[in-house]
């Protein structure tokens, strides 16, 4: 097993752990990390097909996913606070009288 396929494994781990994290877990700050470690195994993924290829197209993209990861944890993070104090759980399940 060469560096490449060894570092997609664990790109491929890091979502799958993530993915389970989201569907398994019911609270909201645990699920927003796990979808942050979704995040991260497509990012290592991007890293890797880049240095495959010897572009910087991949970097490019890293660099943009993380400038849109930043902004949904500086938005994501005050909603949950909000929610919480509003129903005094971080329980996603106890959030559904929010739907519209």
């Amino acid at each position: 097993m060469n560096e490449s396929q060894f570092l997609l494994a664990v790109a491929g781990g890091l979502f799958t752990i993530g993915l389970l994290g989201v569907v398994i877990r019911r609270n909201a700050l645990v699920m927003l990390m796990c979808m942050e470690l979704m995040l991260n195994g497509v990012n290592l993924s991007l890293v890797t097909f880049s240095q495959q290829r010897g572009d910087a197209a991949g970097a490019v993209m890293v660099f943009l996913t993380f400038v849109v990861a930043t902004a949904e944890v500086a938005l994501a993070i005050p909603i949950v606070l909000l929610l919480v104090k509003h129903a005094r759980s971080l329980d996603v399940d106890r959030y559904s009288e929010l739907k519209g």
